[in-house]
Protein backbone atom coordinates (compact mmCIF):
# COMPACT_ATOMS: atom_id res chain seq x y z
CA UNK A 1 0.00 0.00 0.00
CA UNK A 2 1.09 3.55 -0.76
CA UNK A 3 -0.21 6.47 1.28
CA UNK A 4 -0.03 10.24 1.18
CA UNK A 5 -0.08 11.53 4.76
CA UNK A 6 -0.69 15.09 5.90
CA UNK A 7 -0.52 16.15 9.53
CA UNK A 8 -1.14 19.57 11.05
CA UNK A 9 -0.65 20.48 14.71
CA UNK A 10 -1.97 23.95 15.52
CA UNK A 11 -1.56 25.77 18.85
CA UNK A 12 -3.12 29.06 19.97
CA UNK A 13 -1.54 30.66 23.05
CA UNK A 14 -3.59 32.59 25.58
CA UNK A 15 -0.88 35.24 25.72
CA UNK A 16 2.19 35.95 23.61
CA UNK A 17 5.02 33.47 24.13
CA UNK A 18 8.35 35.21 24.52
CA UNK A 19 10.29 32.14 23.43
CA UNK A 20 10.22 28.38 23.48
CA UNK A 21 11.95 25.10 22.72
CA UNK A 22 10.27 21.97 21.39
CA UNK A 23 11.06 18.46 20.20
CA UNK A 24 8.77 17.09 17.49
CA UNK A 25 8.36 13.41 16.63
CA UNK A 26 5.88 13.13 13.76
CA UNK A 27 7.98 12.00 10.78
CA UNK A 28 7.38 8.39 9.65
CA UNK A 29 10.46 6.22 9.48
CA UNK A 30 11.78 3.64 7.05
CA UNK A 31 11.65 0.17 8.60
CA UNK A 32 13.28 -2.56 6.48
CA UNK A 33 10.76 -5.19 5.45
CA UNK A 34 7.80 -3.14 6.76
CA UNK A 35 7.60 0.39 5.38
CA UNK A 36 9.59 2.84 3.24
CA UNK A 37 9.55 6.63 3.26
CA UNK A 38 9.48 7.75 -0.37
CA UNK A 39 9.40 11.49 0.37
CA UNK A 40 8.71 13.58 3.46
CA UNK A 41 8.84 17.17 4.66
CA UNK A 42 8.35 18.94 7.98
CA UNK A 43 7.76 22.69 8.34
CA UNK A 44 6.93 25.19 11.06
CA UNK A 45 5.17 28.54 11.24
CA UNK A 46 6.55 30.84 12.44
CA UNK A 47 10.00 29.77 11.30
CA UNK A 48 12.14 28.77 14.29
CA UNK A 49 15.35 30.61 15.10
CA UNK A 50 17.10 27.25 15.51
CA UNK A 51 16.44 23.79 14.11
CA UNK A 52 18.34 20.52 14.30
CA UNK A 53 17.22 17.08 13.12
CA UNK A 54 18.51 13.85 14.63
CA UNK A 55 17.58 10.30 15.62
CA UNK A 56 16.95 9.52 19.28
CA UNK A 57 17.98 6.34 21.10
CA UNK A 58 15.04 4.37 19.68
CA UNK A 59 15.89 5.63 16.15
CA UNK A 60 12.90 7.97 15.98
CA UNK A 61 13.27 11.12 13.89
CA UNK A 62 13.35 14.23 16.09
CA UNK A 63 13.23 17.87 15.02
CA UNK A 64 14.45 20.18 17.81
CA UNK A 65 13.37 23.79 17.33
CA UNK A 66 13.77 27.01 19.30
CA UNK A 67 12.08 30.42 19.24
CA UNK A 68 13.52 33.64 20.64
CA UNK A 69 10.91 36.12 19.40
CA UNK A 70 7.36 36.61 20.62
CA UNK A 71 4.65 34.57 18.89
CA UNK A 72 1.03 33.69 19.66
CA UNK A 73 0.51 30.59 17.49
CA UNK A 74 2.50 27.58 16.32
CA UNK A 75 1.80 25.38 13.31
CA UNK A 76 3.58 22.09 12.64
CA UNK A 77 2.98 20.59 9.18
CA UNK A 78 4.22 17.21 8.00
CA UNK A 79 3.59 15.58 4.63
CA UNK A 80 4.90 12.25 3.41
CA UNK A 81 4.42 9.49 0.88
CA UNK A 82 4.86 6.07 2.45
CA UNK A 83 4.94 2.52 1.07
CA UNK A 84 3.81 -0.16 3.55
CA UNK A 85 4.07 -3.90 3.04
CA UNK A 86 4.09 -5.89 6.23
CA UNK A 87 4.98 -9.58 6.04
CA UNK A 88 2.10 -12.03 6.31
CA UNK A 89 1.73 -13.54 9.81
CA UNK A 90 3.51 -16.88 9.90
CA UNK A 91 3.19 -19.90 12.12
CA UNK A 92 3.29 -19.30 15.85
CA UNK A 93 6.75 -20.47 16.91
CA UNK A 94 6.94 -18.28 20.01
CA UNK A 95 7.91 -19.93 23.31
CA UNK A 96 5.76 -20.32 26.38
CA UNK A 97 5.94 -17.46 28.89
CA UNK A 98 8.16 -19.42 31.35
CA UNK A 99 10.60 -20.28 28.53
CA UNK A 100 10.69 -16.69 27.30
CA UNK A 101 12.82 -15.58 30.26
CA UNK A 102 15.73 -17.77 29.17
CA UNK A 103 15.49 -16.45 25.61
CA UNK A 104 15.62 -12.89 26.92
CA UNK A 105 18.73 -13.70 28.98
CA UNK A 106 20.41 -15.02 25.84
CA UNK A 107 20.07 -11.65 24.09
CA UNK A 108 23.51 -10.16 24.76
CA UNK A 109 22.73 -6.72 23.39
CA UNK A 110 21.47 -3.34 24.53
CA UNK A 111 20.62 -2.15 21.02
CA UNK A 112 17.48 0.01 20.73
CA UNK A 113 15.35 -3.01 19.81
CA UNK A 114 16.72 -5.30 22.53
CA UNK A 115 13.91 -6.73 24.71
CA UNK A 116 15.65 -5.69 27.94
CA UNK A 117 14.54 -2.05 27.52
CA UNK A 118 10.87 -3.05 27.51
CA UNK A 119 10.51 -5.13 30.66
CA UNK A 120 10.54 -2.57 33.48
CA UNK A 121 7.96 0.00 34.52
CA UNK A 122 7.99 3.26 32.58
CA UNK A 123 6.31 6.61 33.13
CA UNK A 124 2.91 5.87 31.56
CA UNK A 125 3.05 2.07 31.72
CA UNK A 126 4.00 1.15 35.26
CA UNK A 127 3.74 -2.46 36.37
CA UNK A 128 0.63 -2.63 38.54
CA UNK A 129 -0.58 -5.67 40.57
CA UNK A 130 -4.19 -5.28 39.42
CA UNK A 131 -3.21 -5.05 35.75
CA UNK A 132 -0.81 -7.99 36.09
CA UNK A 133 -3.57 -10.11 37.63
CA UNK A 134 -5.90 -9.14 34.80
CA UNK A 135 -3.30 -10.03 32.17
CA UNK A 136 -2.55 -13.34 33.90
CA UNK A 137 -6.03 -14.51 32.92
CA UNK A 138 -4.68 -14.78 29.36
CA UNK A 139 -1.82 -17.13 30.31
CA UNK A 140 -3.91 -20.21 29.59
CA UNK A 141 -3.68 -19.32 25.90
CA UNK A 142 -0.21 -20.92 25.87
CA UNK A 143 2.50 -19.27 23.76
CA UNK A 144 3.67 -15.67 24.15
CA UNK A 145 2.05 -14.74 20.82
CA UNK A 146 -1.24 -16.35 21.86
CA UNK A 147 -1.19 -14.62 25.26
CA UNK A 148 -0.61 -11.23 23.63
CA UNK A 149 -3.35 -11.84 21.07
CA UNK A 150 -5.82 -12.97 23.75
CA UNK A 151 -5.11 -9.93 25.94
CA UNK A 152 -5.41 -7.65 22.89
CA UNK A 153 -8.92 -8.93 22.17
CA UNK A 154 -10.00 -8.84 25.82
CA UNK A 155 -9.07 -5.18 26.11
CA UNK A 156 -11.08 -4.39 22.99
CA UNK A 157 -14.10 -6.31 24.29
CA UNK A 158 -14.01 -5.27 27.95
CA UNK A 159 -12.90 -1.61 27.79
CA UNK A 160 -14.93 1.27 26.34
CA UNK A 161 -13.49 3.69 23.81
CA UNK A 162 -14.11 7.14 25.30
CA UNK A 163 -12.17 10.19 24.10
CA UNK A 164 -13.34 12.30 27.03
CA UNK A 165 -12.39 9.95 29.88
CA UNK A 166 -8.61 10.46 29.82
CA UNK A 167 -5.85 12.84 28.75
CA UNK A 168 -2.33 12.39 27.36
CA UNK A 169 -1.10 12.47 30.97
CA UNK A 170 -3.23 9.47 32.07
CA UNK A 171 -1.23 6.47 33.32
CA UNK A 172 -2.07 2.82 32.71
CA UNK A 173 -3.28 2.21 36.27
CA UNK A 174 -5.78 5.07 36.04
CA UNK A 175 -7.10 3.96 32.65
CA UNK A 176 -7.40 0.41 33.97
CA UNK A 177 -9.55 1.53 36.89
CA UNK A 178 -11.78 3.49 34.51
CA UNK A 179 -11.98 0.60 32.00
CA UNK A 180 -12.17 3.24 29.28
CA UNK A 181 -10.00 5.60 27.28
CA UNK A 182 -8.45 6.01 23.83
CA UNK A 183 -5.83 4.12 21.82
CA UNK A 184 -3.03 5.46 24.03
CA UNK A 185 -4.74 4.06 27.14
CA UNK A 186 -5.57 0.67 25.60
CA UNK A 187 -1.93 0.38 24.58
CA UNK A 188 -0.53 1.41 27.97
CA UNK A 189 -2.72 -1.09 29.82
CA UNK A 190 -1.68 -3.89 27.47
CA UNK A 191 1.99 -2.95 27.81
CA UNK A 192 1.80 -2.83 31.61
CA UNK A 193 -0.02 -6.17 31.73
CA UNK A 194 2.48 -7.96 29.52
CA UNK A 195 5.47 -6.52 31.38
CA UNK A 196 3.92 -7.73 34.63
CA UNK A 197 4.03 -11.25 33.15
CA UNK A 198 7.68 -10.87 32.10
CA UNK A 199 6.90 -10.27 28.42
CA UNK A 200 8.74 -7.32 26.80
CA UNK A 201 6.26 -4.82 25.36
CA UNK A 202 6.60 -1.34 23.87
CA UNK A 203 4.57 1.52 22.45
CA UNK A 204 4.18 2.30 18.75
CA UNK A 205 3.05 5.72 17.55
CA UNK A 206 1.78 6.27 14.04
CA UNK A 207 -1.19 6.62 11.75
CA UNK A 208 -4.07 4.32 10.87
CA UNK A 209 -6.02 4.56 7.64
CA UNK A 210 -9.72 4.80 8.41
CA UNK A 211 -12.28 3.42 5.97
CA UNK A 212 -15.60 5.30 5.77
CA UNK A 213 -18.93 3.44 5.81
CA UNK A 214 -20.21 2.15 2.49
CA UNK A 215 -21.53 4.98 0.34
CA UNK A 216 -19.90 7.69 2.45
CA UNK A 217 -16.92 9.85 1.51
CA UNK A 218 -13.81 10.27 3.59
CA UNK A 219 -13.85 13.34 5.79
CA UNK A 220 -10.73 15.45 5.24
CA UNK A 221 -8.79 15.77 8.47
CA UNK A 222 -10.88 13.11 10.22
CA UNK A 223 -8.00 10.75 10.89
CA UNK A 224 -5.80 11.11 13.95
CA UNK A 225 -2.50 9.80 15.23
CA UNK A 226 -2.85 6.26 16.52
CA UNK A 227 -1.07 4.00 19.01
CA UNK A 228 -0.58 0.26 19.28
CA UNK A 229 1.70 -2.28 20.97
CA UNK A 230 4.81 -4.22 20.00
CA UNK A 231 5.53 -7.49 21.80
CA UNK A 232 8.78 -9.46 21.82
CA UNK A 233 7.75 -13.03 21.05
CA UNK A 234 11.11 -14.76 21.38
CA UNK A 235 14.19 -15.19 19.20
CA UNK A 236 12.38 -16.83 16.27
CA UNK A 237 9.49 -14.37 15.94
CA UNK A 238 11.04 -11.20 17.34
CA UNK A 239 8.77 -8.16 17.62
CA UNK A 240 5.11 -8.58 16.68
CA UNK A 241 2.58 -5.73 16.74
CA UNK A 242 -0.98 -5.69 18.10
CA UNK A 243 -3.71 -3.04 18.03
CA UNK A 244 -5.90 -3.52 21.13
CA UNK A 245 -8.16 -0.59 20.21
CA UNK A 246 -9.28 -2.51 17.12
CA UNK A 247 -8.64 -6.12 18.25
CA UNK A 248 -6.22 -6.89 15.44
CA UNK A 249 -2.61 -7.44 14.44
CA UNK A 250 -0.98 -4.38 12.90
CA UNK A 251 -1.37 -4.54 9.14
CA UNK A 252 -0.77 -2.51 6.01
CA UNK A 253 -3.13 0.23 7.23
CA UNK A 254 -0.80 0.94 10.19
CA UNK A 255 1.94 3.47 9.38
CA UNK A 256 4.69 3.76 11.99
CA UNK A 257 6.14 7.06 13.21
CA UNK A 258 8.12 5.84 16.21
CA UNK A 259 8.71 3.29 18.94
CA UNK A 260 9.38 3.67 22.65
CA UNK A 261 8.65 2.39 26.11
CA UNK A 262 5.43 4.41 26.30
CA UNK A 263 3.85 7.64 25.03
CA UNK A 264 6.43 9.85 26.72
CA UNK A 265 9.17 8.47 24.41
CA UNK A 266 7.26 9.31 21.22
CA UNK A 267 4.95 12.24 22.10
CA UNK A 268 4.33 14.28 18.91
CA UNK A 269 5.53 17.48 20.58
CA UNK A 270 7.15 18.27 23.93
CA UNK A 271 8.89 21.40 25.14
CA UNK A 272 8.85 24.60 27.15
CA UNK A 273 7.32 28.03 26.52
CA UNK A 274 8.18 31.38 28.09
CA UNK A 275 4.66 32.66 28.69
CA UNK A 276 1.75 33.00 31.10
CA UNK A 277 -1.68 31.47 30.59
CA UNK A 278 -2.73 28.36 28.73
CA UNK A 279 -2.90 27.10 25.20
CA UNK A 280 -5.36 25.30 22.94
CA UNK A 281 -4.21 22.68 20.45
CA UNK A 282 -5.80 21.05 17.41
CA UNK A 283 -4.69 18.05 15.35
CA UNK A 284 -5.65 17.22 11.79
CA UNK A 285 -4.53 14.09 9.94
CA UNK A 286 -5.25 12.78 6.44
CA UNK A 287 -4.15 9.29 5.40
CA UNK A 288 -5.00 8.89 1.72
CA UNK A 289 -4.30 5.68 -0.25
CA UNK A 290 -2.66 6.28 -3.64
CA UNK A 291 -2.22 4.01 -6.62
Amino acid sequence: MHYDIRLTLHYDYESWAGGGRHQIRVMPQTIPGVQRVIAASLSFSPEPAERSDFSDFFRNHVAAIAYRDAHETLDVKMSARIAVKRPEPGLDVSPTVPALGEEIRQVLSLAPDAPHHFLASSDHAGIDPAITAYAAESLASGSVLAVANHLCHRLHDEFAYDNEATTVATHAADAFRLKRGVCQDFSHVMIAGLRGLGIPAGYVSGFLRTIPPAGKERLEGADAMHAWVKVWCGREMGWQEFDPTNAMRAGNDHITVGHGRDYSDVAPIVGRLKMTGGQVGEQSVDVVPVG
